[in-house]
């Protein structure tokens, strides 16, 4: 591979910047609130589960109910 100067590095840098296409506000908003939204019910079914399952092993050990 070809050495390039520091200089010519930033421009190819600031080259390939231009050509990314960037989200809207709309989307990053969107995007940001489904990620929320399946978080919470992740983290909801997971709560349960573990409840679930520590609820199992009380029964199993016999440390009361």
């Amino acid at each position: 591979m070809a050495k390039i100067s520091p200089i010519q590095f930033f421009r190819q840098v600031k080259q390939e910047v231009k050509k990314v296409t960037w989200p809207t506000r709309k989307e990053v908003m969107q995007t940001s609130f489904m990620v929320i939204v399946i978080v919470a019910i992740a983290a909801t079914f997971f709560f349960f589960v573990d409840q679930f399952f520590g609820w199992i092993v009380k029964l199993i050990f016999g440390l009361g109910v």
